[in-house]
């Protein structure tokens, strides 16, 4: 137990195990920022406010100590802000309670929803700004102020953004229509019922999921724009999260044709026939596209449009000694371009999440801000013969040079499944690569068939040693109220 003794009180500022604040200490620091936002403060020799910031400061020493001296060296959580943070004294009261738990970092959303944490006169992207223009308080910008008063308090902040998912509000706009991903009945996301995911737990549901095209250069454009908004007020790191495509319920959960798949706009279209190697693999992938699947007679129509060339190719396409044979089929061949023509599309699928991915982290990593990338363990799953988990999220191909944070948010009343989703991150990470979980729960009780955070921290630590960074889903699980009263406070004036 650590513990630093606060001059002028008979306060002694302990901390638990678990580097939990005590009772006592935390009494005093909420006393203590009352007096500081009090319309009229108590006149002392020290001004209510500067023993608040001597206080905060003592705790952010203390909270670096503890967590030194612990095998969990970072502790983490995620957070949203509202519009009500901006209230004197509001945010405060949020990282104060954050502190007191023991966290010493913050991932901080940033981009959710299809809104942003940017003032409304500070916002070059086609996003609504969470904070709305008709709020007139001083220092709007949340994000900048949420990641200077964390950094008073010991916290790092990170900026944690959705990256394919670009909201419901983006969707709305009539020059961005094209930039939305379709599948091969020309539907968008938002016209396909989707699989809740952990989201829906604490009120988001699926009505705001709306994925783009990855290859369309608008939304490439849009994103950089997004980035560099948030470059711009430094944070401590970036976390990209909904690098992935969209979940579909039941049966369409796995994608086991082309038409299943999100590569249906325009510009995934001219990028998968860019791959075409010559005109007979060209028109084949148009047809399979437009089909669904290729005949026979596609592949007879192909020997008279293109006479002088042998075969269809396609970059990464190779032909098995039994191809080469003359004596051949035609309906051997067709089953065999047909299957190669599904793995080339699901393979474009996924190709277009990582060179998305790779195009957003350059200039964060060019600032040699750490950064990391969110994923589901399984999304990344063949499922029967040849179909594929519909989120095609092929994190085991993610840079090892980000940190990785598996969402291990298995339900099964005990720890083992959640470790079971850890092993098998470990399986695919190299040696280089920082895995920093995700758990989903609260302190000290089980949660929607999850042990207690503490229970499942400790089965971690039995299984990973090595792991030394841990984050938890979500401040609005631990603290409902809080969240709920920052959620719907009046601002009027």
């Amino acid at each position: 137990m650590a513990g630093i003794f606060l001059s002028g009180t008979s306060v002694l500022a302990s901390t638990d195990a678990y580097c939990h604040f005590s009772q006592e200490a935390i009494a005093q620091k909420n006393r203590q920022r009352q007096a500081a936002f009090a319309d009229s403060p108590a006149t002392t020799p020290e001004t209510a406010q500067q023993a608040y910031q001597r206080l905060i400061r003592q705790h952010a020493q203390q909270l670096q100590q503890c967590r030194q001296e612990h095998w969990l060296q970072n502790q983490a959580i995620w957070l949203r802000l509202y519009p009500c943070d901006l209230q004197p004294g509001s945010l405060e009261k949020v990282l104060d309670r954050i502190v007191n738990k023991g966290y010493n970092r913050v991932y901080l959303e940033v981009f959710y929803d299809g809104r942003v944490l940017l003032p409304p006169d500070d916002n070059p992207t086609p996003w609504p700004s969470v904070v709305p223009e008709e709020v007139e308080l001083e220092n709007t910008d949340l994000l900048e102020k949420a990641i200077a008063k964390g950094r008073e308090r010991g916290l790092q902040v990170y900026a944690w953004m959705f990256t394919m998912n670009f909201g419901y509000s983006y969707a709305q706009l009539p020059d961005r229509q094209e930039v939305l991903a379709r599948n091969g009945k020309n539907q968008t996301t938002l016209e396909v019922t989707g699989k809740t995911g952990i989201h829906a737990q604490i009120g988001t549901g699926n009505h705001s999921e709306v994925f783009i095209d990855p290859y369309h250069p608008l939304a490439q454009r849009d994103y950089a724009w997004l980035v560099d908004s948030v470059l711009q007020r430094q944070p401590d790191g970036v976390l990209l999260d909904y690098l992935r495509y969209k979940r579909g319920n039941g049966e369409n959960s796995v994608v086991t044709n082309v038409s299943d798949l999100w590569i249906h706009g325009e510009a995934s279209r001219q990028a998968l026939s860019a791959r075409a190697d010559n005109k007979k693999g060209r028109e084949l992938i148009r047809r399979f596209l437009d089909q669904g699947y290729i005949t026979i007679s596609d592949l007879k129509a192909l020997e008279n449009m293109y006479p002088d060339e042998k075969t269809p190719m396609w970059q990464g396409r190779w032909l098995p000694a039994e191809a080469k044979k003359a004596d051949m089929s035609l309906s051997q061949r067709q089953d065999l371009l047909q299957r190669q023509l599904w793995y080339l599309s699901v393979a474009h699928a996924v190709q277009g999440v990582l060179d998305f991915f790779e195009e957003a982290i350059a200039p964060i990593q060019k600032r040699d801000i750490p950064t990391g990338a969110v994923f589901f363990p399984g999304g990344n799953r063949p499922v029967g013969e040849a179909g594929f988990d519909s989120r095609l999220q092929a994190w085991d191909r993610f840079p090892e040079s980000v940190q990785w944070h598996p969402m291990l948010y298995a339900k099964c009343g005990e720890t083992g499944c959640i470790v079971d989703e850890l092993q098998r991150v470990l399986e695919f990470a190299s040696n280089q690569t920082e895995i920093v979980p995700a758990l989903a729960g609260t302190w000290g009780k089980v949660t929607n068939n999850r042990p207690a955070l503490e229970a499942q921290m400790a089965a971690i630590h039995q299984a990973a040693p090595e792991i030394d960074s841990i984050s938890h889903f979500a401040y609005s699980w631990q603290e409902p109220e809080s969240d709920r009263e920052r959620k719907f406070c009046n601002l009027s004036p």
